[in-house]
């Protein structure tokens, strides 16, 4: 299933991943280990399992990688909405809350439109 043309999900979750990353290390540069470790992992997931699905071994195999993207996306949202919230950790800035927002669509989308097809 692997093109070697631009991937534009790919290319957008990688960078996504590049700002989680920035923004985890935020996190743990206040000692704050567990929450850092929960955002970098659930955040850098995301990317990698739609990187995974690129050379997925069937239809079935493409989709359900995706699912686990989505379900990635959503623990993400979870924890960055508990950060926003509490008043120990730092905010996310509005641009990686809109970013998040945005991937949660095309991976939606993705999904809906691989399982007509």
């Amino acid at each position: 299933m692997r093109s070697d043309k631009e991937n534009i999900i790919v290319k957008l979750t990688l960078e996504f991943s590049l700002e989680i990353i920035k923004f985890s290390e935020q996190i743990r540069a206040l000692h704050k280990y567990e929450m850092a470790s929960q955002i970098f992992r659930s955040g850098t997931s995301i990317g990698a399992n739609i990187r995974e699905a690129q050379n997925a071994e069937s239809k079935a195999d493409f989709i359900h990688k995706f699912k686990i993207s989505a379900k990635e996306a959503d623990e993400l949202e979870y924890w960055l909405l508990l950060c926003e919230q509490s008043e120990f950790y730092p905010s996310p800035n509005k641009q990686l809350k809109e970013d998040l927002k945005a991937i949660i669509k095309i991976i939606s989308k993705i999904i809906s439109t691989s399982k007509r097809k």
